[in-house]
């Protein structure tokens, strides 16, 4: 399918996964990074945490670009209503791997769109991962390959980590960090994307 878009879109994200994913709507788009610092953020629950860290990435980078939709995303792993954050240790990406290990978590992806005149849609997405049990040994060798220390819950389906997956309700491009199909829907709706 051919899109097309009047909007000069920026995507607010350093992600290599984010940007193959909105790619895939073949409009052209610019990325920008944001420099925010994502632990200063303070919230009462966990789809606030992530909505506002989202905000503040698209937020910072429309400050930068002018007369541009700015599209800002965040992704976050939730085990027990506790959030898994990138591993900075290898005993705390072990510590991440044993706690999902024959369990169900969640993966909440923010969505901010900043049209070119400041106006803010935001989307959160959940999606439930069941993890297989997984043995010691597997965790250890999975940690060892440095997988997990960039990616939030310490594993990527997309990567080695697709091996722990029992199965998943909801999209799994979420999983990856960006719900395309979501993002896709809103943007035709919001008149920025046009078939």
């Amino acid at each position: 399918m051919n899109f097309t878009t009047n909007h000069q879109l920026v995507l607010a994200s350093s992600s290599p996964r984010r940007k193959e994913l909105f790619s895939k709507l073949g409009v052209p788009f610019e990325v920008v990074t944001s420099n925010v610092e994502e632990t200063s953020v303070e919230a009462n629950t966990v789809v606030d945490y992530v909505r506002e860290v989202a905000l503040l990435k698209a937020r910072d980078v429309k400050k930068r670009v002018f007369n541009k939709t700015v599209i800002g995303a965040d992704t976050i792993v939730v085990f027990e209503d506790t959030l898994l954050h990138k591993p900075k240790s290898e005993e705390e990406a072990i510590a991440h791997l044993s706690k999902l290990s024959n369990n169900v978590h969640s993966v909440f992806t923010a969505v901010v769109i900043i049209d070119r005149d400041g106006h803010e849609e935001t989307i959160v997405e959940e999606t439930k991962v069941y993890f297989k049990t997984l043995s010691p040994n597997l965790i250890k060798a999975y940690v060892d390959t440095g997988d997990p220390f960039d990616k939030a819950g310490g594993y990527g389906i997309q990567t080695d980590g697709a091996l722990f997956i029992d199965r998943i309700e909801g999209d799994y491009n979420n999983v990856v960090g960006f719900p395309l199909a979501t993002v896709f829907e809103k943007l035709i709706s919001l008149n920025i994307l046009h078939i």
